[in-house]
């Protein structure tokens, strides 16, 4: 029932590109923006998990993965080319944070108490810490080193840099793991379902639902500026929480299927394994395409790295023994809130 609704929701692309031809208010085309990526990560969702019964789960992870966080990257994108520097950086922090705290909770309150790989926990969250660490490193180095501050091209040079190091480093590892999970579904792994659609239409899907995509959150980035006016939210909070939100939304809704269905253990890899990967790839991917548009100064707010630091602290101490409950779910959300409520606070 659920997926068709969803699958019925797609609808709501088309009605948000007439809105815009039309001119309609940007509060209003920024709602039906929004919610017209929920059902398009879905899709998105529904496709890779096809997709992976002919490439096995570890390439169709990191294909839910890579275009579950396409919402993000082109968000950022867009954001870049409007200047609107401030949305990029919140959208991106609030991604990792709401990956780590909302979508891993969630789904932890929908599954049972579970056992998951220790080494994974620390592997993902020690991603996510590495590239906060170095990214306060290019907001702070700067300062220190030229005590009367810092120009944008100083500061771009040592983003650029850093993005650089992380993204050579997440491709390393990612396409040492790719060829190994290949060669093992090549070798050992189950033909596909009788159920599951064929490659062709499994990819095609996944090419037009990001088109979609690119459509649409083009549309969005257009209009946080007067929504986050008109609602007096502030365009930090829209950007960390409203946008990070629904752009989590094939992970979130992933992860809550799959752990409410008794998969704990894969449901907590989504969340986790999304959080790295827009930590590692993704915003090195925006820093450095980012070259090509409007040059993008990583300079993050503290508050910011409050919230990478509880996003990574929490998770560690609560799944650090390798075990998963509700209870400790329920505390990840609670933490999500009170990173809301400074988030709202700051923006005002």
């Amino acid at each position: 029932m659920t997926r068709r609704i969803l699958w019925a929701a797609t609808i709501l692309v088309p009605i948000d590109v007439v809105l815009a031809v039309l001119g309609v208010h940007d509060t209003a085309l920024f709602i039906v923006s929004a919610l017209a990526l929920i059902p398009l990560a879905f899709a998105i969702g529904e496709a890779t998990d096809n997709v992976g019964e002919h490439t096995g789960p570890v390439v169709a992870g990191l294909l839910n993965a890579s275009f579950g966080n396409a919402p993000e990257l082109l968000i950022s994108l867009f954001a870049v080319h409007e200047g609107l520097f401030t949305v990029v950086r919140a959208s991106l922090t609030g991604s990792v944070v709401s990956n780590l705290l909302l979508v891993l909770g969630t789904a932890l309150m929908f599954g049972r108490t579970a056992r998951v790989s220790r080494r994974s926990v620390f592997a993902n969250l020690g991603q996510v810490a590495l590239a906060a660490g170095l990214f306060g490193v290019a907001t702070l180095l700067p300062s220190v080193l030229h005590r009367g501050g810092s120009a944008p091209a100083e500061l771009t040079t040592y983003a650029v840099v850093i993005a650089g190091v992380l993204l050579v480093i997440y491709l390393a590892i990612t396409t040492a793991h790719i060829r190994r999970a290949v060669r093992l579904h090549r070798d050992h792994g189950p033909d596909a379902s009788d159920g599951a659609w064929s490659l062709t239409r499994g990819l095609v899907t996944l090419g037009l639902a990001t088109v979609a995509t690119a459509v649409v959150s083009e549309l969005l980035t257009g209009t946080i500026e007067t929504f986050a006016e008109h609602t007096g939210l502030g365009q930090f909070f829209t950007s960390a929480i409203i946008i990070a939100i629904v752009g989590n939304a094939a992970e979130h809704g992933g992860a809550v299927v799959v752990a409410a269905r008794g998969n704990v253990a894969l449901a907590t890899e989504i969340g986790l394994s999304s959080a790295a990967q827009v930590a590692t790839f993704v915003i090195p991917a925006v820093v450095l395409l980012s070259l090509l548009l409007e040059p993008l100064p990583m300079v993050f707010r503290p508050v910011e790295f409050v919230g990478y630091a509880l996003a990574v602290l929490v998770p560690a101490v609560l799944l650090g023994r390798g075990r998963v409950s509700r209870g400790r779910g329920a505390v990840l959300v609670i933490t999500y809130a009170v990173v809301g409520v400074i988030f709202f606070v700051v923006s005002r």
